[in-house]
């Protein structure tokens, strides 16, 4: 794996953090794929049960490193960039069987703004900040941005913060429900593992299933919903963790939950 992206796994969670502070953690090709090859070790290895997304340094992600758009010689066309390098990384979060946290500890832009918000759980800093930067550059927001933006904050407030490339800060994110929490910035770094740790040890399939029902409802209908919850109920009632979060409960003590 290129050092580009860094992988720490520990008491059932997966760190990546992305790991180009110099030029404020922004993908380049070979960082691109790197990071799809440790969403990929996350989803096959049994002792990952969560995964902590980060970045190292003062910025969470840039984005596209413009540099190597820039360069004839590097630029590998934004038919590639997308199809190859940004699509599948969301892909893979989306359909990564087991809850993933962005943990945004400064500015996220472009599609590293949009990379965070396709998380299942978005914390930042207080000093952290979101822009939708594409059109100050003749771009659109890609990385999913114009399908879950929209679905987090209303199709207006969507509208306008693509358009104009606000920059929100993350106290504005957590207000109009963009993020789950903003945390003060000398207690993030310990909030964020906390509550990576606190998915890792609940039940894994049922949180996994509970992503597949929330994938979805996207595009279901009310009936389609109904029996997918149907579906995804009975599974989940079959799991040792049912078992003994029912045991737990009925004997007043603390589960244990193993993800299985």
């Amino acid at each position: 794996m290129s050092d580009s992206i860094l992988l720490q796994v520990e008491n059932g969670v997966a760190t990546i953090t992305l790991n180009r502070p110099k030029v404020f953690n922004s993908f380049h090709k070979e960082m691109a794929f790197a990071m799809q090859d440790a969403l990929d070790q996350c989803a096959t290895d049994e002792n990952v049960r969560a995964v902590l997304i980060t970045g190292e340094g003062k910025a969470f992600c840039a984005g596209q490193d413009i540099q190597e758009i820039t360069n004839p010689e590097l630029h590998p066309g934004f038919k590639a960039i997308l199809d190859d390098h940004y699509n599948p990384i969301v892909l893979k979060i989306r359909n990564l069987e087991k809850p993933v946290i962005a943990a945004v500890n400064g500015v996220a832009a472009g599609a590293g703004a949009n990379l965070a918000l396709c998380c299942d759980v978005v914390i930042a800093t207080e000093s952290a900040a979101f822009i939708q930067a594409f059109s100050k550059i003749g771009l659109i927001p890609d990385s999913a941005g114009t399908f879950f933006l929209p679905r987090l904050i209303g199709f207006g407030k969507a509208s306008a913060t693509m358009m104009l490339a606000d920059k929100i800060s993350a106290t504005e994110a957590d207000q109009m429900g963009m993020i789950y929490k903003v945390v003060r910035d000398d207690e993030f770094i310990a909030f964020a593992k906390a509550t990576s740790q606190k998915l890792a040890d609940l039940p894994t399939v049922a949180l996994a299933n509970t992503k597949k029902a929330l994938n979805q409802s996207l595009s279901n209908t009310l009936v389609e919903q109904l029996a997918l919850e149907s579906t995804l109920q009975i599974e989940s009632a079959s799991t040792e963790d049912y078992s003994e979060g029912v045991a737990s409960f009925m004997e007043k003590r603390k589960p244990v939950f193993k993800g299985k």
